[in-house]
């Protein structure tokens, strides 16, 4: 992300992102993505062009900032009762939101808006943590839990890979696979 988008909580700067982002999405859904200009998104948000060219730089920098909001889960993973239960279940709806239309649209608009490649470790970054929780609350039950790495690479790399190159085996059987190998490998026991 540039340094043009980053905003502190609260006061003007949050409420234009808010204001603008709000219009991204309303005007995608009324008018369509080709349609969407800089000029028509401002005029729907309230501010001037110029506040979104200063902000975000251009149309791709804005979307890219968008799509990585939209990335951001809702909550914390659900709990399932064991960490196998938590990894299957939260791997396949992973699975399903990014391998969605809108999921692989959103995934291409923050890689593509952003050169500098910030957008890519905030997205990696909200897998980790919702892993991490997984793990904290696995271990508070006193289960072994691989390090959020070793999930990252044996179980989001390959869904990823698979969601935008290979979409077409996105099974729960798949992803379970992997939820199996990733729980072979690098899991420690508690206390360890």
């Amino acid at each position: 992300m540039s340094a043009r988008a980053t905003t502190r909580p609260g006061g003007r700067s949050a409420r234009v992102q808010q204001s603008v982002h709000q219009a991204v999405r309303d005007l995608e859904a009324e008018v369509g993505r080709d349609a969407l200009t800089v000029p028509l998104i401002a005029a729907r948000a309230g501010v001037t062009p110029s506040t979104i060219y200063r902000r975000w730089g251009d149309l791709r920098e804005l979307l890219s900032d968008v799509a990585v909001e939209r990335l951001r889960p809702d909550g914390p993973p659900a709990d399932h009762g064991s960490l196998r239960a938590d990894l299957e279940a939260w791997a396949v709806q992973f699975a399903e939101e990014m391998a969605s239309t809108a999921g692989r649209t959103y995934i291409r608009d923050a890689l593509l808006g952003d050169p500098e490649q910030g957008n890519a470790l905030r997205c990696s970054d909200y897998a980790a943590e919702q892993l991490k929780a997984i793990g904290v609350r696995a271990a508070g039950r006193g289960e072994g839990v691989p390090d959020v790495e070793t999930l990252l690479d044996v179980l989001v790399a390959p869904l990823m890979y698979r969601i935008l190159f290979r979409p077409s085996d996105l099974s729960e059987a798949y992803t379970d696979g992997l939820v199996a190998s990733a729980l072979g490998r690098g899991a420690t026991p508690s206390g360890s």
